[in-house]
């Protein structure tokens, strides 16, 4: 995150760049960061270090990821060396396990204003290294917060909520209007507060093939089940999805949005159940 407080730096619109000048917005997102002994707090895009410099004087330790080298000269001059890492990549593509072990951490605190090009692949990033992250307060597109949190049968209710869930716990912690940023974007967004869990919150038989379930599912989003799932549940030509159906006691003729989280692992383990009962 960032404020425009220096001059010189234009933002730039293939980074996605739109900076945080609303003090009052970043003492509440300093208040979230309340990390563990043993996490390691990790800025994803420090841009001018209005919110990098606060956290460096709250906490014993930061390492900033930031993929802008114009930005990562104005933060090398900015924040202290003493308790701050800057690392000029990509966090897309960086190994996260490298940042625990070169800090000797046990777990990430992420924090971060995202641009909106790179939300759905960062969140499907930390879903990925949930066993390395502990939480992360994020601010977002408010559309996408409100996906993340939304419940079944709603409109935003799909994929990455289902996904995200099955690891985590999120809560929506402040809304921030347009104006708070320069350039001012095209919508508002919101801060929320992820919280990750060391297993899945619920158990499931085959966790890989859960995730290939809800994907599928979520892949036609406005058909029924007994039509997006048929593909998955054909075996030499032999249609299983009826004994999927009752197995799981999920009606195909259900859409995936209208699924909780509990009904696609009670659809993911017939899967596997079905399939193990094949000869």
């Amino acid at each position: 995150m960032a404020t425009e407080g220096q001059r010189g730096h234009r933002a730039r619109k293939r980074f996605g760049q739109h900076f945080l000048v609303d003090r009052d917005i970043i003492s509440q997102i300093i208040s979230l960061v309340q990390p563990r002994v043993g996490e390691v707090v990790v800025e994803v895009g420090p841009g001018l270090g209005a919110l990098t410099k606060r956290l460096a004087g709250k906490l014993p330790r930061v390492v900033g990821v930031e993929i802008d080298r114009d930005l990562a000269a104005v933060l090398r001059e900015k924040i202290p060396a003493e308790n701050f890492r800057l690392i000029e990549a990509d966090i897309l593509r960086i190994d996260w396990s490298d940042i625990l072990r070169e800090e000797a951490g046990e777990k990430l605190f992420l924090v971060g204003n995202l641009p909106y090009n790179i939300t759905a692949p960062f969140l499907f990033k930390a879903l990925a290294e949930a066993d390395r992250v502990r939480a992360a307060i994020l601010m977002l597109q408010r559309e996408v917060a409100r996906r993340l949190v939304a419940r079944p049968g709603s409109k935003e209710y799909g994929q990455i909520t289902v996904l995200l869930a099955m690891r985590a716990e999120i809560e929506l912690k402040v809304e921030v209007n347009r104006r708070a940023f320069r350039p001012v974007p095209r919508v508002d967004s919101s801060v929320i507060e992820i919280r990750f869990a060391p297993e899945p919150r619920f158990a499931v038989r085959d966790e890989r093939h859960f995730t290939t379930v809800v994907r599928t599912a979520f892949g036609q989003r406005r058909k029924m089940l007994r039509n997006t799932l048929r593909g998955l549940a054909s075996i030499d030509g032999r249609d299983l999805l009826p004994d999927i159906a009752a197995e799981s006691g999920v009606e195909m003729t259900r859409r995936p949005e209208e699924l909780s989280v509990e009904e696609f692992v009670c659809l993911s383990d017939a899967f596997s159940v079905v399939r193990d009962q094949q000869p």
